[in-house]
């Protein structure tokens, strides 16, 4: 009985969230998630946390759960462990790797403009040791609090990501920085990038007042179009959200890093 209702309530629902994407201009298609959750009626039992937790983050870094602000509170443990533990390095690896066979593959024979887009947080410098400070994702995000960490400059590099940056760049690639960050930290923003031996990118893009309020998956869109309007081809792009990667001027080959700590729509 109650499988039937959920059922019913899937159905009902469809249509108007058919609907409502297609009335809104600024939604770039991703997959559409009716989620029951269940979790806030009663706590998982001890013993399925570990598969529970594993499951949520596969359909977090699959694009399959609905947008959320904070990781579950069951969750906490084991988001810390897989964070600080050997499973998130070997998952930066792998995507690096696989990452770096494709840009070896790639033809760089032409006008010289063929560009790989690498965003910036999660991506090449690492906020762990802000996020450490703030639960790995068990706290709201505070922007205010997260400024004040940026302008502190001194998020080191993800190790695998600047192996692969580097490649990147050796192949002949330009190497185009988008990122969500404001006007106000490009300069700290620079800083803490060659400190942490990132050199000799094309440009580096942050949100300009007018980007102000947009979500992630519009303003990257957009300046993506301007990137393709420029001359450039993107043939790579990497980046530890969704959001990075989806929209209008999609990259030949995208690479998602894993992110279970927060959610960027």
């Amino acid at each position: 009985m109650i499988f039937l209702k959920k059922i019913i309530l899937i159905l009902s629902i469809f249509p108007l969230a058919l609907c409502q994407e297609n009335l809104d201009p600024d939604v770039f298609p991703r997959p559409l998630i009716i989620e029951i959750n269940e979790t806030h009626l009663q706590e998982w039992p001890v013993e399925e946390v570990q598969s529970q937790c594993t499951s949520w983050r596969v359909a977090g870094e699959a694009n399959n759960l609905n947008p959320w602000k904070t990781i579950p509170e069951e969750c906490a443990d084991y988001v810390k462990e897989y964070m600080t533990g050997k499973g998130y390095a070997l998952d930066l690896q792998r995507v690096s790797n696989e990452a770096a066979l494709y840009a070896r593959s790639v033809d760089l024979s032409g006008d010289g403009k063929i560009a790989w887009v690498f965003d910036v947080d999660e991506t090449l410098l690492s906020n762990l040791p802000y996020y450490a400070e703030h639960g790995y994702g068990m706290e709201i995000f505070d922007s205010m609090k997260f400024d004040e960490w940026v302008e502190m400059g001194i998020a080191p590099a993800i190790d695998s990501s600047l192996k692969l940056y580097e490649e990147v760049l050796s192949l002949g690639f330009k190497v185009i920085l988008l990122t969500g960050r404001s006007e106000r930290h490009r300069n700290i923003t620079v800083e803490n990038l060659v400190q942490a031996g990132f050199h000799e990118w094309d440009k580096l893009i942050v949100r300009s007042l007018e980007d102000q309020g947009k979500t992630a998956t519009r303003y990257k869109s957009e300046k993506r179009n301007e990137i393709t309007e420029d001359g450039y081809q993107i043939l790579g792009n990497s980046g530890d959200q969704w959001s990075d990667l989806l929209g209008s001027s999609m990259s030949i080959r995208s690479f998602k890093l894993p992110n279970p700590m927060y959610y960027i729509p």
